[in-house]
Protein backbone atom coordinates (compact mmCIF):
# COMPACT_ATOMS: atom_id res chain seq x y z
CA UNK A 1 0.00 0.00 0.00
CA UNK A 2 2.55 2.65 0.68
CA UNK A 3 4.68 1.79 -2.97
CA UNK A 4 4.43 4.98 -4.83
CA UNK A 5 4.29 2.93 -8.35
CA UNK A 6 1.17 3.00 -10.42
CA UNK A 7 1.88 -0.87 -10.92
CA UNK A 8 1.72 -1.61 -7.34
CA UNK A 9 -1.26 0.83 -6.54
CA UNK A 10 -3.55 -0.19 -9.29
CA UNK A 11 -3.97 -3.67 -10.68
CA UNK A 12 -5.93 -6.52 -11.25
CA UNK A 13 -5.64 -10.10 -9.36
CA UNK A 14 -7.82 -13.36 -10.07
CA UNK A 15 -10.61 -11.42 -10.92
CA UNK A 16 -10.28 -8.75 -8.29
CA UNK A 17 -9.81 -5.30 -9.11
CA UNK A 18 -7.00 -3.73 -6.22
CA UNK A 19 -6.98 -0.03 -6.08
CA UNK A 20 -4.56 1.99 -3.75
CA UNK A 21 -5.55 5.82 -3.11
CA UNK A 22 -3.97 8.04 -0.49
CA UNK A 23 -6.27 9.70 2.04
CA UNK A 24 -6.50 12.38 4.41
CA UNK A 25 -8.08 12.58 7.45
CA UNK A 26 -8.13 15.05 10.86
CA UNK A 27 -7.93 17.64 8.42
CA UNK A 28 -9.45 19.39 10.95
CA UNK A 29 -6.51 19.39 13.56
CA UNK A 30 -3.02 20.49 13.92
CA UNK A 31 -1.52 16.94 12.99
CA UNK A 32 -3.47 15.73 9.65
CA UNK A 33 -3.03 12.19 8.76
CA UNK A 34 -2.10 11.29 5.34
CA UNK A 35 -1.88 7.21 4.63
CA UNK A 36 -2.99 4.85 1.86
CA UNK A 37 -6.62 3.14 1.46
CA UNK A 38 -6.75 -0.01 -0.30
CA UNK A 39 -10.26 -0.64 -2.63
CA UNK A 40 -10.92 -3.99 -3.23
CA UNK A 41 -14.02 -4.75 -5.74
CA UNK A 42 -14.62 -8.74 -6.27
CA UNK A 43 -17.76 -10.19 -7.35
CA UNK A 44 -19.99 -6.92 -6.98
CA UNK A 45 -18.43 -6.76 -3.14
CA UNK A 46 -16.09 -3.87 -1.92
CA UNK A 47 -13.52 -4.20 0.64
CA UNK A 48 -11.22 -1.75 2.22
CA UNK A 49 -7.97 -1.62 3.50
CA UNK A 50 -7.12 0.99 5.92
CA UNK A 51 -5.01 2.05 9.22
CA UNK A 52 -6.73 5.18 9.64
CA UNK A 53 -10.44 6.50 9.55
CA UNK A 54 -11.36 9.35 6.55
CA UNK A 55 -14.69 10.89 8.03
CA UNK A 56 -16.20 9.81 4.46
CA UNK A 57 -16.10 6.20 6.05
CA UNK A 58 -17.97 7.43 8.78
CA UNK A 59 -20.86 9.75 7.03
CA UNK A 60 -21.57 7.80 4.57
CA UNK A 61 -23.09 5.08 6.15
CA UNK A 62 -24.83 7.39 8.77
CA UNK A 63 -26.16 9.17 5.24
CA UNK A 64 -26.58 6.20 3.76
CA UNK A 65 -28.78 4.39 6.71
CA UNK A 66 -31.42 7.58 6.30
CA UNK A 67 -31.35 8.22 2.45
CA UNK A 68 -31.75 5.54 -0.35
CA UNK A 69 -28.17 6.47 -1.77
CA UNK A 70 -28.45 3.34 -4.01
CA UNK A 71 -25.56 1.20 -2.59
CA UNK A 72 -26.93 -1.93 -3.27
CA UNK A 73 -23.64 -3.86 -4.46
CA UNK A 74 -19.88 -3.30 -3.93
CA UNK A 75 -19.54 -1.04 -7.15
CA UNK A 76 -22.03 1.83 -6.06
CA UNK A 77 -20.57 1.57 -2.54
CA UNK A 78 -17.46 2.68 -3.66
CA UNK A 79 -18.56 5.31 -5.85
CA UNK A 80 -20.11 6.83 -2.94
CA UNK A 81 -17.45 6.57 -0.95
CA UNK A 82 -15.34 8.91 -3.73
CA UNK A 83 -18.33 10.95 -3.23
CA UNK A 84 -18.41 11.69 0.37
CA UNK A 85 -13.94 12.01 -0.25
CA UNK A 86 -14.17 14.12 -2.98
CA UNK A 87 -17.19 16.28 -1.07
CA UNK A 88 -15.11 16.09 2.22
CA UNK A 89 -11.77 17.42 0.13
CA UNK A 90 -13.60 20.47 -1.36
CA UNK A 91 -14.81 21.80 1.95
CA UNK A 92 -10.96 21.49 3.49
CA UNK A 93 -9.62 23.85 0.42
CA UNK A 94 -12.64 26.05 0.53
CA UNK A 95 -11.34 26.70 4.22
CA UNK A 96 -8.15 26.89 3.23
CA UNK A 97 -8.93 29.71 0.80
CA UNK A 98 -10.48 31.39 3.52
CA UNK A 99 -7.66 31.14 5.82
CA UNK A 100 -5.20 31.97 3.01
CA UNK A 101 -7.25 34.97 2.15
CA UNK A 102 -7.52 36.01 6.19
CA UNK A 103 -3.39 35.62 5.77
CA UNK A 104 -3.35 37.93 2.41
CA UNK A 105 -5.49 40.63 4.41
CA UNK A 106 -2.84 40.85 7.19
CA UNK A 107 0.00 41.13 5.02
CA UNK A 108 -1.52 43.69 2.93
CA UNK A 109 -2.91 45.82 6.25
CA UNK A 110 -6.90 45.55 4.24
CA UNK A 111 -8.98 47.04 7.31
CA UNK A 112 -11.32 44.61 8.68
CA UNK A 113 -9.10 41.97 9.29
CA UNK A 114 -9.32 41.74 13.11
CA UNK A 115 -8.02 37.95 13.53
CA UNK A 116 -4.86 38.84 11.78
CA UNK A 117 -3.92 42.31 12.81
CA UNK A 118 -1.84 41.37 16.14
CA UNK A 119 -0.12 38.54 14.36
CA UNK A 120 3.75 38.98 14.06
CA UNK A 121 5.12 38.32 10.03
CA UNK A 122 7.13 35.41 12.10
CA UNK A 123 3.49 33.79 12.75
CA UNK A 124 2.26 34.57 9.46
CA UNK A 125 4.59 32.61 8.03
CA UNK A 126 4.39 29.94 10.13
CA UNK A 127 0.56 29.92 9.09
CA UNK A 128 1.38 29.96 5.73
CA UNK A 129 3.65 27.09 5.65
CA UNK A 130 0.94 24.91 7.68
CA UNK A 131 -1.78 26.22 4.70
CA UNK A 132 0.89 25.24 2.28
CA UNK A 133 1.57 21.86 3.70
CA UNK A 134 -2.26 21.27 4.14
CA UNK A 135 -2.85 22.05 0.16
CA UNK A 136 0.00 19.94 -1.18
CA UNK A 137 -1.15 17.12 0.89
CA UNK A 138 -4.87 17.66 -0.81
CA UNK A 139 -3.56 18.15 -4.26
CA UNK A 140 -1.34 14.42 -3.81
CA UNK A 141 -4.55 12.79 -2.35
CA UNK A 142 -6.43 14.56 -5.60
CA UNK A 143 -3.99 12.92 -7.84
CA UNK A 144 -4.11 9.40 -6.47
CA UNK A 145 -8.07 9.75 -6.86
CA UNK A 146 -7.46 10.92 -10.25
CA UNK A 147 -5.41 7.46 -11.30
CA UNK A 148 -7.92 5.33 -9.04
CA UNK A 149 -11.21 6.58 -11.17
CA UNK A 150 -9.20 6.15 -14.53
CA UNK A 151 -8.51 3.04 -13.80
CA UNK A 152 -11.79 2.10 -12.50
CA UNK A 153 -13.43 3.45 -15.63
CA UNK A 154 -11.68 0.71 -17.10
CA UNK A 155 -11.67 -1.76 -14.99
CA UNK A 156 -15.83 -1.31 -14.64
CA UNK A 157 -16.50 -1.40 -18.12
CA UNK A 158 -16.69 -5.12 -18.90
CA UNK A 159 -18.49 -5.22 -15.74
CA UNK A 160 -21.41 -3.03 -15.88
CA UNK A 161 -22.20 0.01 -18.45
CA UNK A 162 -25.12 1.34 -16.68
CA UNK A 163 -25.63 5.04 -18.01
CA UNK A 164 -25.99 6.46 -14.18
CA UNK A 165 -23.03 4.86 -13.36
CA UNK A 166 -20.65 6.38 -16.17
CA UNK A 167 -21.89 9.62 -15.36
CA UNK A 168 -21.45 9.45 -11.29
CA UNK A 169 -17.51 8.45 -12.59
CA UNK A 170 -17.47 10.99 -14.73
CA UNK A 171 -19.13 13.51 -12.00
CA UNK A 172 -16.06 12.76 -9.39
CA UNK A 173 -13.30 12.60 -12.74
CA UNK A 174 -14.65 16.25 -13.62
CA UNK A 175 -14.61 17.32 -9.68
CA UNK A 176 -11.40 15.66 -8.71
CA UNK A 177 -9.59 18.10 -11.94
CA UNK A 178 -11.45 21.67 -10.59
CA UNK A 179 -10.18 20.36 -7.35
CA UNK A 180 -7.15 19.63 -8.49
CA UNK A 181 -6.86 23.02 -10.65
CA UNK A 182 -8.41 25.20 -7.36
CA UNK A 183 -5.03 23.53 -5.48
CA UNK A 184 -2.65 24.69 -7.49
CA UNK A 185 -3.69 28.00 -7.90
CA UNK A 186 -4.39 28.40 -3.81
CA UNK A 187 -0.26 26.97 -3.87
CA UNK A 188 0.58 29.58 -6.30
CA UNK A 189 -0.80 32.25 -4.13
CA UNK A 190 0.36 30.81 -0.88
CA UNK A 191 3.94 30.91 -2.62
CA UNK A 192 3.28 35.00 -3.78
CA UNK A 193 2.29 35.82 0.37
CA UNK A 194 5.74 33.76 1.45
CA UNK A 195 7.52 35.95 -1.05
CA UNK A 196 5.52 38.98 0.05
CA UNK A 197 5.99 38.35 3.61
CA UNK A 198 9.74 38.06 3.19
CA UNK A 199 9.95 41.15 1.47
CA UNK A 200 8.02 43.01 4.24
CA UNK A 201 10.73 41.42 6.73
CA UNK A 202 13.38 42.22 4.27
CA UNK A 203 11.99 46.37 4.32
CA UNK A 204 11.55 45.87 8.56
CA UNK A 205 15.05 45.01 8.44
CA UNK A 206 16.28 47.51 6.18
CA UNK A 207 14.15 50.56 8.11
CA UNK A 208 15.84 49.79 10.95
CA UNK A 209 19.23 49.55 9.22
CA UNK A 210 18.83 53.07 7.76
CA UNK A 211 17.33 54.30 11.39
CA UNK A 212 20.92 53.32 12.45
CA UNK A 213 22.88 54.81 9.64
CA UNK A 214 21.09 58.19 9.71
CA UNK A 215 21.38 58.74 13.76
CA UNK A 216 25.13 57.99 13.00
CA UNK A 217 25.55 60.40 10.74
CA UNK A 218 23.63 63.00 12.73
CA UNK A 219 25.28 62.60 15.92
CA UNK A 220 28.86 62.14 13.96
CA UNK A 221 29.79 66.00 13.72
CA UNK A 222 29.01 66.82 17.89
CA UNK A 223 30.92 63.79 18.94
CA UNK A 224 33.81 65.11 16.93
CA UNK A 225 33.31 68.78 17.83
CA UNK A 226 33.37 67.46 21.69
CA UNK A 227 36.00 65.39 21.12
CA UNK A 228 38.40 68.33 20.05
CA UNK A 229 37.45 70.60 22.48
CA UNK A 230 37.18 67.74 25.29
CA UNK A 231 40.75 67.54 24.88
CA UNK A 232 43.43 68.07 27.90
CA UNK A 233 46.01 70.61 25.68
CA UNK A 234 47.23 73.55 27.82
CA UNK A 235 47.66 75.83 25.50
CA UNK A 236 44.52 76.29 23.59
CA UNK A 237 42.95 79.55 22.12
CA UNK A 238 39.28 78.85 23.01
CA UNK A 239 40.09 78.52 26.43
CA UNK A 240 40.56 82.03 27.15
CA UNK A 241 37.62 83.11 25.12
CA UNK A 242 34.26 84.39 26.95
CA UNK A 243 32.03 82.63 25.19
CA UNK A 244 33.57 79.46 23.91
CA UNK A 245 31.52 77.62 25.81
CA UNK A 246 28.15 78.58 24.29
CA UNK A 247 29.72 78.53 20.84
CA UNK A 248 30.82 74.80 21.42
CA UNK A 249 27.34 73.98 22.48
CA UNK A 250 26.04 76.22 19.44
CA UNK A 251 28.57 74.09 17.36
CA UNK A 252 27.25 70.72 18.17
CA UNK A 253 23.64 71.66 17.73
CA UNK A 254 24.03 73.01 14.60
CA UNK A 255 25.98 70.30 13.37
CA UNK A 256 23.14 67.45 14.34
CA UNK A 257 20.45 69.53 13.03
CA UNK A 258 21.59 70.28 10.01
CA UNK A 259 21.85 66.55 8.68
CA UNK A 260 19.10 65.65 9.96
CA UNK A 261 16.66 68.43 7.74
CA UNK A 262 18.60 67.21 5.04
CA UNK A 263 17.53 63.67 5.76
CA UNK A 264 14.30 64.73 5.97
CA UNK A 265 14.04 66.96 3.15
CA UNK A 266 15.14 64.47 1.43
CA UNK A 267 12.82 61.67 2.41
CA UNK A 268 15.38 59.99 4.13
CA UNK A 269 14.23 60.12 7.68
Amino acid sequence: MDEIEISSRLYVEDGAVFMTATLPSNMDSDEPILAPVTFVLVHHRLLTVRYHEPRAFKTLPARASKVSMGCHDGEAVLLALLEAQVDRMADVLERSARDTAGISRAIFLVKGNRRWRSKSLQTIIQELGRQGDLTSNLRECLASLERVIGFLTQAMQPVRNEKETKIRIKTISRDLRSLADHADSLTQKITFLLDATLGLINIQQNDIIKFFSVAAVVFLPPTLIASVYGTNFHHMPELDWPYCYPMAVGLMVMSAVIPYLLFRRRGLF
